[in-house]
């Protein structure tokens, strides 16, 4: 046999997936109790990949927003999008027009796919008469068309729709039922998705990952999470933030079951993740913590909690060892398509605040001037690897971005001996005070270090005497006692650091607050912190 030799996938994963294993249960979707089969799953993606030709006029470099909150129907467009080469490009429901607005013209986008619930802004952001609508459910203005047009003469009527999610797409259809579209080449180097990082501060870059790029992604994730045939992940992340998207990639790859829970909820969550034998989920800290605050016991089948998003406390981390949680702290980003290391949950518990090693196929360069420093020194954090995007939509932030050992991630850590990384805060974050250095991670060590303390962001403000003064948003733990020093008042956090860094590392505004302002992916929205150190902040430049 000759011929040159070619990457695998060929085609989408469901294309592939079904093929191998078409019986095993692909999806189950928690709101309507509906469990799909791969073959199943194949035949939605085929409908759905009928309507995004119709929509895009079989443009083969199409790019198509999807305008959804998390649900089955987000997870088959995508493969309807890469069944037809197109490219997917998930938009955040949580904002506004205007912001949206900017992103679809950033993009260039042929259509956007919408719901009932964004039908309204979808239509408001498609200002160019060249990008169409689409809607998966039914189409209330005249602007907007289906997804899945009418199968029956006369028009649409009850049950005359393809529904992407109802349980009357379930019904069995004969073994030699052809696709109605045929599955297109694929190369590793096809750009599959352009996702926007989280933008918090500045704008949100749009950045492109490209079938290689999840492809490898989930590949070092499986070395390092395992795979089991009988795993179910619960997604009860948004799909629009690659955290929410990336287990319904991966559970198609390994032709395991993804559990979607379209909205997450401390008692709910628990809820499906026993009712559903979950054996993993993925979480940002602050929806672990609810979930304990409200009694959640983890049963015996879940292996693992990915955590991700932002750093997670030592407190927490703790809480989650004596609840039993196998949790795995992660550093990951949107350009690395998820994750860049992660802990077990053993090294967890051995060696405090590690995000574990680097995955396999990843390299991790500590920079400091350009140059790499020794184990236990700080530095940039540069990754390279198959995981690593190829770069952004603005050309010059890929310059930027890219240096001769891979991407500058932005972000201040160090690393041991055995490869072990700890992140301290984003370079961008890092604080000059009177000419030093201060880098906020450390201080926020030292504020979480107190019995009182919760969580706590730690940002410079503009001062004419420093040039910048360090400042500190501070949340209490919610059950103050006694034994741990009654309440919190920022004059004795500042006393507290004072025994623990060096003067001009101390806070000197400190402000309280019931909680950190984050973003939807988890990370704290440091702009935010900003405002509110500005409106409430408590001057304790000196801590007598």
């Amino acid at each position: 046999m000759t011929g040159e030799p070619v990457d695998w996938p060929t085609r989408d994963p469901v294309a592939h997936r079904v093929a191998a294993t078409p019986q095993r249960t692909a999806l189950i979707d928690i709101e309507t109790g509906a469990a799909w089969s791969f073959r199943e799953l194949d035949r939605r993606v085929d409908r759905a990949a009928s309507g995004l030709v119709a929509a895009t006029e079989q443009d083969d470099r199409a790019r198509i927003g999807v305008l959804m909150d998390t649900r089955p129907a987000f997870a088959t467009l995508f493969f309807a999008a890469m069944r037809i080469g197109a490219t997917a490009v998930p938009l955040n429901v949580r904002e506004t027009a205007g912001e949206l607005a900017s992103k679809v013209d950033r993009t260039d986008l042929t259509a956007i796919v919408c719901e009932a619930d964004t039908e309204e802004t979808a239509l408001e952001i498609a200002a160019d008469p060249a990008v169409v609508v689409r809607s998966v459910d039914d189409p209330t203005a005249d602007r907007t068309e289906p997804l899945i047009p009418s199968e029956r003469k006369g028009g649409p009527g009850p049950g005359s729709r393809f529904d992407l999610e109802s349980e009357s797409a379930l019904e069995p259809q004969p073994e030699s039922e052809s696709r109605s579209v045929d599955p297109v080449a694929l190369e590793r180097e096809d750009t599959q998705l352009i996702m926007f990082t989280s933008g918090t501060s500045g704008e949100p870059k749009a950045v492109r990952l490209t079938v290689g790029n999840l492809v490898a992604s989930a590949t070092a994730s499986a070395f390092r999470l395992g795979v089991d045939p009988s795993d179910r992940w619960l997604c009860c992340l948004p799909m629009y933030h690659m955290g929410g998207l990336a287990p319904v990639i991966r559970s198609v790859l390994y032709g395991t079951t993804v559990v979607i829970q379209r909205e997450f909820g401390p008692e709910s969550t628990a809820r499906a993740l026993a009712e559903h034998d979950a054996t993993g989920v993925s979480l940002v800290p602050t929806m672990c913590k609810r979930l304990l605050d409200a009694g959640w016991e983890p049963t015996d089948a879940l292996r693992f909690v990915l955590l991700g998003g932002a750093p997670a406390s030592d407190d927490l981390l703790e809480r989650c060892r004596d609840a039993g949680v196998p949790v795995s702290p992660t550093y990951g980003m949107t350009e690395t398509a998820s994750q860049i290391a992660t802990a077990t949950p053993a090294e967890t518990a051995a060696h405090e605040g590690t995000v574990g090693q680097p995955l396999l196929f990843t390299d991790v360069s500590i920079l400091e001037d350009g140059e790499p420093v020794a184990p236990g020194e700080p530095g940039d954090l540069v990754v390279s690897g198959p995981t690593v995007t190829p770069g952004y939509l603005d050309e010059e932030a890929t310059a930027a971005a890219f240096g001769a050992r891979g991407l500058h991630t932005g972000d201040i850590g160090y690393r041991d001996s055995d490869g072990r990384l700890w992140i301290l805060n984003r370079r961008s974050d890092r604080i000059v005070t009177g000419g030093e250095n201060v880098d906020p991670g450390e201080v926020v060590a030292a504020l979480e270090s107190h019995p009182r303390v919760d969580a706590a962001a730690v940002v410079g403000l503009a001062d004419e005497e420093w040039g910048e003064r360090v400042a500190a948003l501070v949340v209490p733990d919610s059950e103050p006692n006694s034994s741990n020093g009654g309440s919190l008042e920022p004059r004795s956090l500042r006393a507290h650091c004072d025994d623990r860094l060096a003067g001009f590392k101390c806070p000197k505004t400190i402000a309280i607050a019931d909680a950190l302002p984050r973003t939807a992916s988890g990370t704290v929205d440091r702009d935010a912190v900003r405002e509110r150190l500005l409106e409430n902040g408590t001057d304790v430049t000196e801590s007598s």
